[in-house]
């Protein structure tokens, strides 16, 4: 049985934005929103010499790299300049370099900064998504006409924490996830699957109506901002999967 318009359950208590995917993520209260997200989030990317991706899961320590963009950089309706830029900096380390965010992408990563070259043990180099040129749409068997740049799927993630990385010492460890298996797993939750895999539901892929709207006044999400219920199922089973 489903139950319609509901009034506000919950409130934003924080927003992050991640401009280099798996790097540490900025925070704000009030963040634009764009067509593949919010503005700026997981535009860059570090890859290897072949331009395969790095990320935490294989190299936690990029949740100890810093990224710094300047604070009008999140204004509704701001564009970069040629003295614009994407700062960076491994925490409790010197800065890097700036680099301009306006221009260029690809964008040459620690191989020219001897003093931090070996900041991941190994070459890289961080490089722009070309929306210019390349589209990665949303699975069409969920939604149509939504896009991202390196998001893993969807342009935006509602959930809790990131789970198993500590995000101030780039450790890993078992929990939450461990904790969450005996109840918030696949396995338990759609017992009825065929061939469940263990997977771990934590947070909520989404996407936002207003982004397609051509020519509509540029919407943000700000702290403090209502969220709403418009829809609930009777049972997990009765969720989309």
């Amino acid at each position: 049985m489903e139950e319609e318009g509901r009034g506000a359950v919950a409130t934003v208590k924080s927003i992050l934005v991640y401009p280099i995917k798996s790097c540490r993520g900025i925070s704000l209260s009030e963040a634009p929103i764009s067509s593949t997200g919010f503005r700026w989030d997981r535009q860059w990317l570090v890859v290897n010499p072949k331009g395969r991706a790095y990320t935490q899961r294989v190299e936690p320590k990029l949740a100890l790299v810093q990224v710094e963009l300047p604070n009008e950089a999140f204004s509704v309706d701001w564009q970069p300049n040629k003295h614009s830029y994407l700062g960076s900096k491994a925490y409790q380390l010197k800065k890097w370099r700036a680099s301009q965010c306006g221009n260029g992408l690809d964008l040459r990563w620690m191989k020219e900064l001897p003093p931090h070259t070996n900041y991941l043990g190994k070459h890289s180099r961080l490089v722009r998504f070309n929306d210019a040129s390349e589209v990665r749409s949303v699975d069409p068997n969920y939604v149509r006409g939504y896009k991202v740049m390196f998001s893993d799927g969807y342009p935006f993630l509602l959930l809790s924490q990131v789970p198993t990385i500590n995000q101030e010492t780039a450790v890993g460890g078992s929990e939450p996830t461990e904790t969450l298996m005996s109840f918030r797993s696949d396995r338990v939750l759609r017992s009825a699957k065929k061939n469940p895999q263990g997977k771990v539901y934590f947070g909520q892929n989404m996407v936002c109506n207003d982004s397609l709207i051509i020519g509509g006044n540029e919407k943000s999400i700000k702290v403090g901002d209502p969220v709403f219920v418009l829809k609930m199922v009777s049972s997990a089973a009765d969720a989309a999967a």
